[in-house]
């Protein structure tokens, strides 16, 4: 069983700022990480690899040549090989361009039981990248994966809800799209650190996938994001203190200050 996964190499959004003059992220000095719910779909690929021993996990990225380093990390905690899709012309791509770029990579790479994606990106948050790849390659998907079994060639899902869960089977090959109950990622292995730092990171580029500049990058994104902004601090609440009445009592009398009743 061959598994592909996908993971970005996101900015740790605990360290973002926004420029206040051109109301875009400031990406310089801000250190990246894997993606949190892309390290669930490793994850979960990687106890696959556990229980299947003829299972390989090849994860796929598309970025800049320093989402090398995410890779390795992915390398490191157990996965069996790692490519990049990089080039100039995958710049500025939205979620739509970006899916034609994994789908075709992907095609590249062939012979795939199950794809698992994240649930989203922490730096887009738009939950649309996997969904996209799955449709662009014909695939059954399941998203909101909160767990998984594996029966011959059919996959025994939970797909979480806001109020629940829902039980779904489908066949393989299919994506499925992790959300962090389905598992909690481990650690990188030390004795594969070295390893990982030693083995060769394939790169696709444009020029080595089915497809053209008019499907990828900011040209043939039809998303366009208006301005980034960081929302005004509110002023600091209050807290009342008493008995149930007490607090009642001063709570509709500061209503009635404010107007508000």
């Amino acid at each position: 069983m061959r598994i592909i996964v996908c993971a970005k190499q996101v900015p740790d959004t605990t360290e973002v700022k926004i420029d206040k003059k051109t109301n875009t992220l400031i990406r310089e000095g801000v250190p990246s990480i894997l993606n949190p719910d892309d390290s669930n779909a490793l994850e979960e690929a990687l106890r696959l690899k556990d229980i299947y021993k003829d299972c390989t996990v090849t994860v796929v990225s598309m970025g800049p040549p320093q989402a090398k380093e995410m890779l390795r990390e992915c390398l490191a905690m157990g996965a069996d090989e790692a490519v990049l899709v990089s080039d100039r012309a995958f710049g500025g791509s939205d979620t739509w361009a970006t899916s034609n770029a994994l789908a075709a990579a992907i095609r590249k790479l062939g012979d795939y039981d199950l794809i698992l994606s994240g649930r989203q990106a922490i730096d887009g948050d738009t939950a649309q990248v996997g969904p996209q790849i799955a449709e662009k390659l014909d695939l059954p998907q399941v998203t909101y994966v909160q767990k998984l079994d594996i029966d011959g060639n059919t996959l025994k899902v939970e797909r979480a809800l806001e109020n629940g869960f829902e039980k779904i089977e489908l066949q393989m090959p299919a994506l499925l799209t992790a959300v962090k109950e389905l598992n909690e990622p481990r650690h990188m292995y030390i004795d594969k650190i070295f390893d990982a730092c030693q083995k060769e990171i394939s790169v696709l580029t444009i020029n080595d996938v089915d497809i053209t500049a008019s499907e990828v990058g900011l040209k043939a994104s039809p998303t366009r994001v208006f301005r980034s902004f960081t929302p005004e601090v509110k002023g600091q609440g209050e807290m009342l203190n008493g008995t149930v009445e007490e607090i009642s009592q001063s709570l509709v009398e500061k209503l009635k200050e404010k107007h508000i009743i």
